[in-house]
């Protein structure tokens, strides 16, 4: 059985959670069309390590986690709150 460590309710099975997609930053209000539609339609889909929303289904409660796209492992999960931290220091390392 898989395990996923919810930020809210703890290690669960991951039959509780579903996936929201990769995290990823909006157009902006004036974005072209073709911008809008790279968004919806072309994920970027890297091999390594991405940062995703995840639902914990039972209690509706949204998270986000690091997964290893390549291994399917969960390096870590964290509350939403916590996004805004993990993305500036995702950009001082790369």
């Amino acid at each position: 059985m898989k395990i996923m460590n919810c930020p809210l309710n703890g290690p669960r099975n991951i039959a509780e959670f579903s996936c929201g997609g990769e995290v990823r930053t909006l157009p902006g209000p004036d974005a072209a069309a073709a911008d809008v539609a790279r968004y919806l339609y072309y994920p970027e889909n890297p091999a390594g390590p991405v940062l995703e929303w995840w639902l914990h289904v039972p209690t509706s409660y949204w998270f986000v986690a690091e997964r290893d796209t390549r291994t399917d492992r969960i390096l870590r999960t964290f509350p939403v709150s916590e996004l805004a931290t993990v993305l500036a220091e995702g950009s001082r390392r790369g």
